[in-house]
């Protein structure tokens, strides 16, 4: 895989990053990791410490994102997993509602049928009886 070589500004500095990803995702990284830092730089005494702890707080921010990311993400997973399994049981319950529908319209004609032919038996004794 090709390296991109590109320049990127992070905390008003200018930085040489290479990587195997786009230049676009490198600079949406840079920018990213700018944005932090911004929002960090204006938190009381942050200016008063050390690079090495500035750098310490933007890293635990960026795994605190990070982590809440995936664990919303887990819980996405969990929540279409549940609805999944909710579609299987209404699917299977659709089934089961057709085929009970299908053996009713079933049992619907032979009632009808019945019916016609115990018409036609009445219809027959009543002549019979009127023949009497």
């Amino acid at each position: 895989m090709e390296k991109n070589f590109i320049e990127v500004i992070i905390n008003k500095k200018v930085y040489q990053l290479s990587g195997s990803e786009s230049e676009e995702y490198l600079q949406k990284l840079a920018r990213h990791i700018d944005k932090k830092t911004q929002e960090l730089s204006v938190a009381a005494g942050y200016d008063k410490m050390t690079a090495e702890y500035q750098n310490l707080l933007l890293a635990l921010n960026l795994a605190d994102e990070y982590f809440k990311c995936k664990e919303e993400l887990e819980h996405m997973d969990e929540e279409a997993s549940e609805r999944e399994r909710q579609l299987y049981e209404t699917r299977h319950e659709m089934i089961d509602a057709k085929i009970q529908a299908e053996t009713l319209e079933k049992m619907v004609e032979e009632y009808k049928k019945q019916i016609h032919r115990l018409q036609k038996e009445i219809i027959q004794l009543e002549q019979g009886n009127l023949d009497e």
